[in-house]
């Protein structure tokens, strides 16, 4: 029996819904707490993972300093690639498992949290790359166990990636993302130090906050737990189940502190307390998608990265084309919104009212277009691309974008709506242009 009529079971379906909650740490100067945890923990030698930017910032001599206080042996991996590849984490992977290390501490943004849970999973269980990769890519094989201990420190304020057992990554041969998925690869505990947003520059807090932002958005109007089929076997419920009450909880709490931050956090890097409740909007909107499940815009998202072409976005690596993750799936999002509407249109009012809309007189029919409009507003507010023609995409790449995203089935299937391929042609189209 559920409170809430969305849950209402349907035949098949599944009356219940599972909660991985990761244990975490959160506020200014726990960054300096590491070494103490993995003393906990037990670890006596641990591998460091960290991105070349990240090892030059004061916030990596903090969590050495810790780790040295402690007594604690590490080697630094500082190779992770924004934006992983398959071929990135396989050589994660091979250091991680010729040096011999207890556990692992990652700290940087998502891309150095989801390699460092790649190369401990590969070198825990070694395996074909493909093996636990998502089906019907790659062979969708269960990890057969624990991972070792592995503390994540993040210094971006979206991916959420410090409280999921997911690691996305570029299938160099498919030309998109895909990615892995287990309740083993959850870090062990995470640590949120707000201080470390103080020197992000203005695109990657956009970025990743809007990536934040998808993360409850998606959740709340995913399609409801109680439709999917249910497991055979209780423990193997997926980790992404769809919408359910608990997810409900976070999403909402997400997308009010998001709503009344994001802007301000962007145009303003003063504004300690907007980056602050950004870090930990982030943090519990990826405890809420790691149990509900992100659903279109996500799954759109890993073609349009990609299939990038010239396009370099502000702020990030210039040496390479790239869309960064969280634009990708916004650029999708007004676009997505509208689509998906009138399958459950009180959850896109609600979506809305918790970013700041005013929703007052609206009607079930008005549900999408209010949603977007404030979802659009909040890009120009931000400076951010207006549509996919912004980064390089056109009516002529619609097809390719297509046939990038529809395999992305593990996501888009937990859409509200059901989504055929011309019904993903249709939503890229909309998307190119919003002003």
């Amino acid at each position: 029996m559920h409170c809430c009529q969305y849950y209402h079971a349907t035949g098949d379906g599944d009356p219940a819904f599972t909660v991985d909650v990761p244990q975490f740490t959160f506020g200014a100067g726990c960054l300096a707490e590491c070494g103490a945890h993995a003393k906990t923990l037990g670890l006596r030698r641990v591998g460091l993972f960290t991105d070349a930017r990240v090892a030059r910032l004061p916030s990596i001599e903090t969590v050495k300093r810790s780790l040295r206080d402690a007594g604690i042996d590490f080697a630094v991996y500082d190779e992770v690639r924004v934006e992983p590849t398959d071929e990135s984490l396989q050589a994660a992977a091979k250091f991680a498992a010729e040096g011999k290390f207890e556990g692992f501490v990652s700290i940087g943004g998502g891309s150095v949290i989801d390699t460092c849970k790649a190369a401990n999973l590969y070198s825990t269980y070694p395996a074909d790359f493909l093996t636990y990769v998502n089906a019907p890519i790659g062979g969708g094989q269960p990890v057969p166990g624990p991972l070792k201990p592995h503390i994540a420190c993040p210094t971006t304020s979206g991916t959420g990636s410090e409280c999921t057992g997911i690691s996305i990554f570029d299938l160099l041969s498919m030309k998109a993302k895909t990615g892995l998925m287990s309740r083993h690869m959850i870090p062990t505990l995470a640590l949120v130090d707000p201080l470390v947003t103080k020197s992000l520059p203005r695109t990657v807090v956009a970025a990743s906050g809007f990536d934040a932002m998808s993360h409850a958005l998606e959740s709340l109007t995913a399609r409801s737990h109680a439709t999917r089929s249910r497991s055979g076997i209780a423990s193997q419920r997926p980790m992404n189940q769809g919408a359910n009450m608990w997810s409900d909880m976070g999403a909402r709490e997400a997308l009010r502190l998001i709503g009344r931050h994001l802007v301000h956090a962007v145009n303003d890097p003063s504004d300690e307390e907007a980056r602050a409740n950004m870090m930990y909007a982030a943090m519990v909107a990826g405890m809420t998608f790691s149990n509900a499940g992100c659903h279109l815009p996500h799954g759109m998202s890993y073609a349009v990265s990609g299939l990038v072409r010239e396009f370099r976005a502000p702020d990030y690596p210039p040496n390479e084309p790239i869309v960064p993750h969280g634009m990708s799936v916004m650029l999708n999002a007004p676009a997505v919104y509208r689509f998906t509407a009138p399958a459950c249109a009180d959850r896109h009012l609600e979506g809305a009212q918790c970013l700041g809309a005013d929703v007052r007189g609206a009607t079930p029919a008005d549900a999408g277009e209010i949603l977007a409009q404030h979802l659009i507003g909040m890009m120009q507010a931000t400076d951010f691309p207006g549509g996919l023609e912004y980064v390089g995409y056109s009516e002529r790449d619609v097809d390719a974008l297509t046939d990038g995203a529809y395999p992305q089935q593990r996501v888009i299937k937990n859409a509200p709506r059901d989504v055929s391929k011309d019904d993903l042609r249709g939503i890229f189209r909309n998307a190119m242009r919003y002003w």
